[in-house]
């Protein structure tokens, strides 16, 4: 999969709205860090160049989950290493196409954002400390918000439907509704058609203030399976010409509300991990596969 997610103008639509949310019992350097995090919605599409093969070899697959290929696994687990081993059981357990079960065919979307929603989570946990020793924040102040742009940009990436998909760049198999198979509709989507028609003012009064999720990673694959129920939709409205030129209304309709409910999860996540932060962490059991002294 190769397509970036939402375009330039998406991403920093998503991350510059939910940084205009942030509420004010939040930090106030977060607060006031709205042109850095809009910046960083795209960095890591900055990533995927060929000229930095190990760096876009290693990250690609960070940017979606082919949640067809997982149904079978329910729900998923929390680790990203539990979950390369479901995927090689089931890949030794499977004759036709067993490839399509390789971790990086599959995709990695929630494990990344989870990973970086514990860094974000981690550095403000050090920002408290550092405030209640009264020693300097600034560089952990860089710290976090460069882990809050980041977070932004896989938030991002699975509020785009096609970025949850088997069907990510034409449909595939069966079609029995006649939608396009041709590769072009993500990008058709994602940037051509934000970047002609659609503002972040455009769907700011959908984004409201922050909620506490009481699970952050469960909260956020449900979030991921709502935008794979929106995949034929996005394939409906391009087969009526919605994405085409200055679009139909349910094609605004539609894009405004995806890109809203990618910054309101983010909002949610960036709250969510301050508020989290303030409890510090039970020590956690060392795992038994670890060898000793790593």
């Amino acid at each position: 999969m190769g397509a970036f997610g939402w375009g330039n103008e998406g991403h920093e639509y998503i991350n510059r709205v939910a940084a205009e949310r942030i509420p004010a019992e939040m930090p106030r350097f977060l607060r006031h860090a709205v042109a850095e995090l809009t910046y960083l919605g795209p960095e890591p599409d900055r990533w995927r160049s060929p000229s930095e093969y190990a760096l876009k070899n290693a990250q690609e697959p960070d940017h979606y989950i082919d949640l067809e290929r997982v149904a079978w696994l329910d729900p998923l687990p929390q680790g990203r290493y539990e979950f390369y081993r479901k995927l090689y059981e089931k890949r030794a357990a499977t004759a036709d196409h067993p490839d399509d079960y390789l971790p990086e065919r599959v995709g990695l979307q929630p494990y990344i954002t989870a990973e970086i929603f514990g860094r974000l989570k981690a550095a403000f946990r050090e920002y408290r400390h550092r405030r209640e020793a009264h020693q300097p924040t600034a560089a952990v102040e860089h710290a976090a918000v460069f882990y809050a742009g980041w977070l932004g940009h896989c938030v991002a990436d699975g509020s785009q439907p096609l970025h949850t998909t088997i069907h990510y760049n034409g449909w595939v198999g069966p079609n029995p509704k006649g939608y396009t198979a041709e590769h072009g509709i993500h990008a058709k989507f994602e940037s051509t058609y934000v970047a002609q028609n659609i503002t972040a003012k455009d769907f700011a009064r959908l984004v409201h203030a922050p909620e506490r999720l009481a699970d952050p990673f469960a909260g956020y694959v449900d979030y991921l399976r709502e935008s794979n129920r929106q995949v034929e939709k996005v394939y409906a409205i391009e087969k009526a010409g919605g994405f085409t030129g200055k679009g139909s209304p349910e094609a605004f309709d539609f894009t405004t509300h995806r890109l809203a409910a990618g910054s309101q999860m983010l909002l949610d996540l960036w709250y969510t991990a301050w508020l989290d932060s303030a409890t510090n962490p039970e020590p956690v059991p060392r795992p038994a596969s670890v060898p000793p002294g790593k």
